[in-house]
């Protein structure tokens, strides 16, 4: 990891500004540390980052008022740091992290809240090809598809300085993706650039060397992964699927177990799991021949049974129309503008919510087009076509607001100052040290 200037909210112990965000400086190893000071305050509204060709912008959730203004053209791909108050800013060759400017700090029955003037921290992580960010029981992992390496550390840590990290490896450079689990064992793909089969589970000493646990050949195309609810134990366990070109995987109790499928082909590469849910959303695709396949159905993958439902919504989808409310129910924006929300359990599609206009994803998977979020009880939902911003409340099921945007969206990464993928609650005690505490995506 290269530490640049860091420029982060400071811890909410430190003396709040009166007015506005103000600066302190202290080391971290080599590398000067700038922090900013947060203010306390009553309530925080999310913060949503979007990128755009010529840059970022950052918005308040409840106001739509610009907060932050990036210019730097490019192609940035946005994720959620793990933290609620950071964004990962995959930028080519480096992962850069982006202060959204919200926390929400929890002291016994109720919370304290700080807001600070978001921005880039200045901090980055070196990846050859950054691809994966993944996050889980409060760590952030990240995967250079230029070289395989594995990068992991506290997410909570991005708000006092420049994190501790893990590094190990997969054996060759392929896009991959790895997963940190509670035990502070690794889940990742191995392959190649030309072909991949293999998911491993593995130990990590502390020199980044590895031993592997259990593996599987049996997941070609691997792409993806979504950590799913585990049965209720007195010790905490992991449950994540991940998706193949010959139905899904899933690794469950120490070894992995093959979700059967019909059809010979069938891919579920973009996933979207939930902590609340055993169920995993996931893309359905069938023909291998398609140059651009366009299903109208999507999996429910039962991730505790190794089973599949499929779900016909009459419209198609892409790979960032899928998302999980905060009870883990499923949706799942389509061509025709409705935001479907499933339940997961029956397969049920409970509301069918006017969005946006009807659109059609684009030959380039780059090129903007819809985005769907969820977070703290709404869907956020872009209308790149038309620049504008869409807040679905999602107990009416209706439309909050619109709001205009002054850019075409590419991403979108929504912020609510509480974390993402907290550390579970009863796993503090293991031999694994992590220092000081804590969707995946398109077709290439």
């Amino acid at each position: 990891m290269s530490s640049l200037l860091f420029l982060s909210a400071c811890s909410p112990g430190s003396p709040a500004a009166e007015d506005d965000t103000t600066a302190s400086a202290d080391t971290a190893g080599d590398a000067e540390v700038i922090r900013a000071e947060p203010r306390e305050v009553a309530s925080i509204a999310p913060r949503v980052v979007i990128s755009h060709e010529e840059g970022l912008v950052t918005l308040d959730g409840e106001s739509g008022e610009t907060l932050d203004t990036v210019e730097e053209p490019g192609f940035f791909r946005l994720n959620n740091a793990g933290d609620g108050q950071h964004v990962i800013v995959t930028a080519g060759n480096e992962f850069r992290v982006y202060n959204a400017g919200v926390q929400a700090q929890p002291h016994g029955d109720h919370f304290h809240y700080y807001e600070s003037n978001p921005g880039l921290t200045g901090a980055t992580f070196d990846a050859d090809y950054a691809g994966h960010v993944v996050l889980h029981n409060g760590r952030t992992t990240l995967f250079a598809d230029g070289t395989g390496e594995i990068t992991t550390f506290t997410s909570a840590d991005l708000a006092y300085g420049e994190p501790s990290v893990d590094q190990t490896g997969a054996d060759n450079p392929h896009h991959g993706v790895a997963i940190e689990l509670t035990d502070g064992t690794m889940l990742t793909t191995q392959g190649t650039e030309e072909s991949r089969s293999t998911v491993q589970h593995m130990e990590v000493a502390e020199d980044g060397s590895t031993e592997v646990l259990a593996e599987t050949t049996d997941c070609p195309g691997v792409h993806g992964e979504a950590a799913a609810a585990a049965e209720e134990s007195a010790e905490p366990s992991d449950v994540v699927v991940f998706g193949c070109e010959n139905g899904p995987v899933v690794f469950r109790d120490g070894d992995f177990h093959k979700v059967d499928v019909e059809p010979e082909y069938q891919r579920s590469g973009n996933l979207a799991g939930s902590e609340e849910s055993s169920i995993v959303l996931g893309d359905w695709k069938v023909d291998p021949d398609a140059e651009q396949e366009r299903p109208t159905e999507v999996a429910l993958i039962n991730s505790l049974e190794d089973s599949v439902e499929t779900v016909d919504l009459g419209s198609s989808y892409w790979f960032r129309s899928l998302a999980r409310g905060d009870d883990g129910e499923a949706m799942v924006l389509t061509y025709n503008g409705q935001l479907n929300v499933i339940d997961e359990e029956t397969g049920e599609v409970t509301e069918r919510i006017d969005a946006i206009e009807a659109w059609e994803e684009k030959e380039d998977w780059q090129q903007p087009g819809p985005i769907l979020k969820a977070a703290d009880g709404k869907a956020y939902v872009t209308d790149a076509e038309n620049q504008q911003l869409v807040i679905i409340d999602l107990d009416s099921a209706e439309v909050e607001q619109r709001i205009d945007l002054d850019v075409t969206p590419v991403e979108m990464a929504v912020v609510t100052g509480s974390a993402e993928a907290p550390k579970h609650k009863a796993s503090g005690s293991g031999d694994h040290d992590h220092g000081d505490e804590e969707e995946h995506d398109h077709d290439h």
